[in-house]
Parts: structure tokens; C-alpha cells; sequence
């Protein structure tokens, strides 16, 4: 069976539930067709790296699935990913191994973002460090007022 994936980007403008029902549709005709899906990722809202048809971001869908024999199958979808308005970009690519491997290892939760680890110091090392003191300014001494000058001579 070959792998494939076919991610497409829904217009924003559209409510909650049809977003949903665009996506489902075509989850819905690959099945029909005789498709196993094997995932379909709803990414979400994103900004877009540029404007398409005056729109800023875009709702992502991913949806992967194997069929044996796709020819006819890609190019009824293509077509209708083309003339339905509500899409505003797809992306249709066949997965190698290679590719089946890293979507089956991100959905597992293998690769991808990770929290870093809090390295702990030894105690040794904890006391033999001593925070940086700034040094003390150096501040000259003011020439003393006459008044006092004469005092302090008086008492000599």
C-alpha cells in the first residue's frame, strides 16, 4: 500500500462547524473511495507567509492515508480540493518509509518539543562558588571646612 498525505488550508472566515464539515468531507470521500485513514491532524488557526485571496491565516487540516491503487483517486481529489471556495491551499504528497516513520514516531510523542531537564549542581560546587561582590566605590575625601581646620588646631 502506498502512504500518502494531503494537507489543505480551510478559510478562516467560515464558522467553527462548516470548518469541520469541510475537512470531514473529504476524510469522508477518501473512505468512500476505499482510503484507510490512518490520521487526520486539525492544526488550527495560523498566520500564513503571505495573503491568499486577501486573508492573512487559514485553518490547517492534515489528513494521511493508504490506498493501493491512488492515480484516479489524487487527481478526483485535486479536482475537488480546486473547485471548492472554502479551500483556499492544498498540498498533496506520497509518504516513503522514511516519512510514515516520522509522522508514526510524532504522533507517539517521540520528536517534537520536549521540556528541558533542570541540571542540578553538585553541593561541592555550590559552596566553592561565591557570588560576585562589586567592589565598594572609591569616594574622595572632601577638603574640610575652614571652621573646622581652625577648631582642630585650637585643640592641638
Amino acid at each position: 500500500m502506498k502512504n500518502y498525505e494531503v494537507t489543505f488550508i480551510v478559510d478562516p472566515v467560515l464558522s467553527g462547524e462548516e470548518i469541520k464539515a469541510t475537512a470531514q468531507t473529504y476524510v469522508d470521500h477518501l473512505t468512500s473511495e476505499g482510503c484507510n485513514i490512518v490520521h487526520v491532524n486539525e492544526m488550527g488557526l495560523r498566520q500564513l507567509a503571505y495573503p491568499i485571496n486577501k486573508r492573512s491565516s487559514g485553518v490547517y487540516y492534515c489528513v494521511e492515508f493508504e490506498n493501493d491503487a491512488a492515480g484516479d483517486l489524487i487527481d478526483k481529489m485535486e479536482l475537488a480540493l480546486r473547485r471548492d471556495e472554502r479551500i483556499m491551499r492544498f498540498l498533496t504528497v506520497t509518504l516513503d518509509k522514511y516519512g510514515v516513520k516520522f509522522n508514526a514516531d510524532k504522533r507517539a510523542g517521540l520528536i517534537g518539543k520536549k521540556k528541558k531537564k533542570k541540571v542540578e549542581e553538585p553541593e561541592s560546587r555550590r559552596e566553592e562558588r561565591t557570588p560576585f561582590k562589586k567592589p565598594a566605590p572609591v569616594t574622595k575625601a572632601a577638603p574640610a571646612a575652614p571652621a573646622v581646620v581652625a577648631a582642630k588646631e585650637e585643640e592641638e
